[in-house]
């Protein structure tokens, strides 16, 4: 079995995400058959998903939820981490040989990652880390940027006779969320308060990565679609909530951010 990704060994990690959806069946469909979870519960119109036995993914059935507007704030994307590069290889064959259309892949420097779009409009972000023992740093800031994927490279990774993609593989975890925000600065204040985090890049005033323990990042918020959006419209589908993993507290909390996004907080080791 492979390690836990060094994103989820820090004092405070992402646990999960909660999406609020107008087609559930449909939306937990998708999740299972491109982004490769294992269905884990359904109940009261919530389906459970996620790797191996650890929950990752809340689907929350609505009905009469308004579609996201991706101009407030919200979910600009859920970032799914996989133990490996070979991983990334055998997710990219699987969508070739699946006709799943991507909308970018690209390469962070610290990190390789393919981009989605679910059919609710939730963006989805599948990757592998680089070994952080590589990562470039400029003092205390982590040295990231946006080049084009090798996907030959990646896919070159997956042993000869491999069994190929058998859905997301243990320790598979949610790496970092990515949020739709009014102001980046005032985001970066809110979770540095709230957390401890430390800011690990930003990209001018449009986007601000931050992160606890060294990680590239935990958190991303940015305004590129979203500048000066005020609160969310809860009667609006997309983001629910985002449950964060703290070693740092003994009591499970729940906080909003200056957008209502709803954060939740529990104890204990990933």
């Amino acid at each position: 079995m492979s390690e836990l990704p060094f994103a989820a060994t820090t004092p405070v990690s992402v646990a999960r995400v909660g999406l609020r959806a107008r087609n559930a069946e449909s939306l937990a469909a998708y999740y299972r058959d491109v982004v490769g979870l294992r269905e884990l519960s359904r109940a009261g119109g919530t389906f459970t998903l996620g790797a191996a036995n650890r929950p990752l993914l809340d689907i929350e059935a609505d009905a009469a939820a308004k579609p996201d507007d991706p101009r407030s704030a919200g979910l600009f994307h859920t970032a799914f981490l996989l133990p490996g590069r070979a991983d990334l290889g055998r997710w990219i064959n699987h969508a070739i040989a699946n006709n799943i259309g991507i909308d970018g892949a690209s390469d962070h420097l610290v990190s390789e990652a393919l981009y989605l779009t679910d059919p609710e409009g939730n963006g989805i972000e599948i990757y592998a880390d680089r070994r952080h023992e590589d990562w470039k740093w400029n003092g205390d800031k982590i040295a990231m940027a946006t080049e084009r994927l090798n996907i030959s490279s990646v896919v070159a990774d997956v042993p000869a006779g491999d069994a190929g993609w058998q859905g997301m593989p243990d320790n598979s975890i949610i790496g970092h969320v990515h949020l739709r925000v009014g102001r980046p600065e005032d985001a970066e204040a809110w979770w540095q308060q709230e957390f401890g985090f430390d800011t690990m890049a930003k990209y001018g005033d449009a986007a601000v990565f931050l992160s606890s323990g060294g990680y590239h990042h935990h958190v991303g918020a940015n305004a590129w679609q979203s500048s000066g959006a005020g609160r969310r419209d809860p009667s609006r589908s997309g983001l629910a909530w985002v449950e964060m993993r703290s070693d740092n507290v003994t009591d499970a909390a729940t906080r909003e951010d200056p957008w209502g996004t709803v954060i939740r907080t529990v104890p204990g080791k990933a």
